[in-house]
């Protein structure tokens, strides 16, 4: 079995603890914004680029050709980021359960570990360093030092805007590791979202992970090489599966 080079984890939910904060803070954007949606809806469109995700919802409840529609979506955007980089500010921010371990354990076995999200650059950044987690990364975001606990941090700013379900985030990281072979590729994520990126970008293994924002049952629908009840699972996954470097 080809061996795993790289592991792509995604963050809110999966490598950082998400007890539906985001949604929450969406929520209450729509609210203000007077976006009719319901929390179902939300939760569907989780670790999809959230500009997108408005756009989405606008376009379902008002339709894209409403006057209004761009202004509407500028004002809901706008207050979610507020809602939400306030809420990264002031609220306590934890690992998920595992994740710094299963972190340390990636490093200690060769293996490159990219964080991917749908959020925006700002929000990733307050995320990042209320963590501790940006020390030692340089302004693209690079672990320069081989000392950090994660070696790259991407956004769908870094990749024109596109995030998951399209695998351009993983195409990038595999572009800044030099990494032809999406065999040599797993990732990791707690949406549907997460899933399809890791199937379009063909990795070795795209697996979700269930102490996030979705059940089994909602992630069951889609195909993947796993669905893991924590990161704490992802060593054993890949020793068992001969996908370790050393």
């Amino acid at each position: 079995m080809t061996k795993i080079k790289l592991m792509v984890l995604d963050m809110a939910g999966t490598t950082v603890r998400d007890k539906n904060e985001v949604e929450d803070c969406f929520l209450k954007a729509a609210k203000e914004s007077n976006l009719k949606t319901t929390p179902q809806r939300v939760n569907d469109l989780q670790g999809i680029p959230k500009l997108i995700v408005i756009n989405t919802l606008w376009e379902e409840y008002l339709g894209k050709d409403h006057p209004d529609f761009a202004v509407n979506v500028e004002k809901t955007f706008q207050s979610f980021k507020e809602i939400l980089e306030n809420h990264y500010l002031t609220q306590p921010i934890l690992p998920a359960f595992k994740a710094e371990e299963t972190l340390l354990w990636l490093r200690s076995k060769g293996i490159k570990i990219a964080l991917t999200t749908g959020f925006y650059r700002k929000v990733t950044n307050i995320i990042l360093n209320r963590l501790g987690w940006d020390k030692h990364l340089n302004e693209v975001y690079f672990n320069y030092t081989g000392n950090a606990m994660i070696d790259l941090s991407l956004t769908p700013d870094e990749t024109g805007g596109v995030g998951r379900p399209n695998p351009d985030m993983i195409f990038k990281a595999m572009e800044i590791f030099n990494i032809k072979d999406p065999q040599e590729v797993a990732n990791i994520g707690d949406t549907p979202s997460d899933i399809l990126s890791g199937n379009a970008a063909k990795c070795q293994f795209s697996l979700g992970v269930l102490n996030g924002t979705h059940t089994k049952e909602s992630l069951e629908e889609y195909p993947n090489h796993g669905l893991l009840h924590s990161l704490a699972q992802l060593p054993e996954f890949l020793e068992g599966h001969e996908a370790i470097l050393k």
